[in-house]
């Protein structure tokens, strides 16, 4: 029996063409090590530019575009105070969302300070702070971030603010889940500079949308990896704080490296924002000095 005229070519092509699968099959685990996304991502929080926005020279409008072309970084983190009258603005908010979504910016959070303490003793005055709140969980929403940053400001005894606290952020984080949003607290001053009085604060609460927003400048006299570790099981964002480098590079008062692996051991792999507050340079530079830092790290653990 004769074969077709053209049944050894295509022999031939599904030979070749299993040869060449078998050959890429060989390639696949490098190229899919070499494709693996990164540990973490890096954000800009936008009180690294504090200065810069007070002096008006630059718009909060215009933040989103400035973290993306001056620093080449693709997330950010909003403060309410540089645009504190616009949380009720739907239009305002539209166009911010759509600056950041024409820049391929990602909206991560919105820190949000000055509008009352979450652990007041006093309960009208609480109340009052809760309700300030919700205002910032909608415009953090509509502007497609994951979270809002709050205080967990409080007086009292030990025990008497971590109650107080709790029932602050345990009712706002209830506002917060009818519209799937997070609330989460930074070490911030007061106790909650303390990792095991706002871990404890965490377990009171209970709910799986209010976490912890650790920094690693803002323990005071806490020890600051301490904190870190207490504070990573409730993380749902992670403030890398900076003020001063040496001649290579790294963060004079906090090891990165040591830090970065209790973030990482803790299973976080979400952003991580830039919050420079350094003098010895000036915003732009100590911005870009952190993000080479992280990107140093980050490679290093990543091998």
């Amino acid at each position: 029996m004769r074969l077709p005229v053209n049944a050894g070519c295509t022999l031939s092509r599904r030979s070749l063409l299993a040869g060449s699968a078998s050959a890429a099959a060989t390639l696949l685990p490098r190229r899919a090590a070499a494709a693996d996304p990164p540990p973490f991502r890096i954000s800009l929080a936008e009180w690294s530019l504090h200065k810069t926005l007070f002096a008006g020279k630059l718009d909060n409008l215009d933040f989103p575009k400035t973290a993306k072309r001056e620093f080449g970084i693709e997330g950010v983190e909003y403060v309410n105070q540089f645009f504190k009258d616009k949380a009720r603005d739907d239009d305002y908010i539209a166009e911010l969302a759509r600056r950041s979504s024409d820049e391929g910016v990602t909206n991560v959070l919105v820190m949000c300070d000055g509008l009352g303490n979450l652990g007041d003793p006093d309960a009208a005055a609480r109340t009052q702070a809760i309700q300030n709140h919700f205002p910032w969980v909608e415009a953090a929403k509509r502007l497609g971030c994951h979270s809002i940053r709050v205080n967990a400001a409080s007086k009292g005894s030990f025990e008497e603010q971590q109650q107080l606290a709790a029932d602050g952020l345990g009712r706002l984080a209830e506002f917060a889940a009818q519209l799937e949003m997070n609330v989460i607290v930074e070490n911030h001053g007061g106790l909650s500079s303390n990792g095991e009085w706002l871990a404890g604060v965490m377990r009171l609460v209970d709910r799986p949308n209010c976490g912890t927003l650790p920094d690693f400048g803002n323990f005071h006299d806490y020890d600051r990896y301490r904190g870190v570790e207490e504070l990573m099981p409730f993380a749902k964002g992670v403030s890398a704080k900076s003020h001063e480098f040496d001649e290579a590079g790294d963060e004079v008062r906090t090891d990165y490296a040591r830090m970065l692996r209790l973030v990482l051991a803790a299973g976080y792999r979400g952003w991580i924002g830039i919050e420079y507050e350094g003098t010895a340079l000036a915003e732009a530079e100590g911005i870009r000095a952190t993000k080479r830092l992280l990107e140093r790290v980050r490679d290093a653990l990543a091998t």
